[in-house]
């Protein structure tokens, strides 16, 4: 399993907030190509770009994000307020590996069917959980669909996978809800990306174990608590 550093982007700027609340930053960085080639620089397998301004109906960061993808290097996962084709088309179109569409999947599983269809191997499904419960727009907005259901739709569809992020532990920097992760990545029929709450190279440990494909790791990697150019071999367990 690789471990895959968030560049995460609300108000034009890197920032890690705890629990997907905006104001509560205590990550702020001024420049994303920056920012980006920093981790490429530290041996960062793959980037995770997500555009909060974007996911928040706010003027969106595609440009400078496909900038990214062009020069990084490495394959990039970008995500953020996806809601059309055309966005789609235009982050693989700049070179992105994979595209991860949630609020609009998980609202209208007809349309994000008939994209997978049409952009197959190139779509993630991003499934962001609260209390066992799934969260959209942002993590605003709970929906009443039950977890089992998107995966017994999802088996039905070429997509890459699914990315979930345990918004119950997102940015404390406390650690995983390793339970909860074993058991999201048994039940679900396509590889899984976790992400929230990894602090340790334990915690990335215990995601390998559960089988999950990648890590995304965000506020213990910019607070440096977590150094994954450090292990025995670099970004993976």
């Amino acid at each position: 399993m690789i471990a895959i550093p968030a560049v995460d982007v609300l108000d034009h700027k890197v920032v890690q907030l705890v629990g997907g609340v905006p104001g509560s930053q205590q990550v702020v960085l001024p420049d994303i190509a920056k920012t980006a080639d920093h981790w490429v620089s530290m041996g960062a397998p793959c980037l995770h770009l997500v555009d909060l301004d974007a996911a928040f109906g706010k003027p969106d960061n595609s440009d400078a994000f496909c900038e990214v993808i062009a020069s990084a290097g490495v394959p990039c996962e970008v995500g953020g307020g996806i809601r059309s084709e055309s966005q789609i088309a235009k982050y693989l179109d700049a070179g992105a590996d994979r595209v991860i569409v949630g609020t609009k999947a998980i609202k209208e599983p007809e349309w994000f069917a008939e994209m997978a269809r049409k952009f197959p191997g190139k779509l993630i499904l991003g499934m962001d959980t609260k209390g066992g419960k799934i969260s959209i727009k942002g993590w605003q907005e709970e929906v009443d669909l039950s977890i089992d259901k998107v995966f017994e739709d999802l088996r039905q569809l070429p997509v890459r996978g699914v990315l979930n992020t345990n918004i119950d532990v997102e940015g404390q920097g406390k650690g995983v809800n390793a339970a909860a992760n074993a058991e999201f990545v048994r039940k679900c029929p396509c590889p899984v990306i976790l992400s929230g709450g990894f602090a340790s190279y334990e915690d990335i440990k215990a995601g390998a174990a559960a089988g999950a494909e990648a890590a995304v790791i965000g506020m213990a990697v910019y607070k440096g608590t977590m150094k994954p150019w450090e292990w025995e071999t670099p970004w993976k367990a």
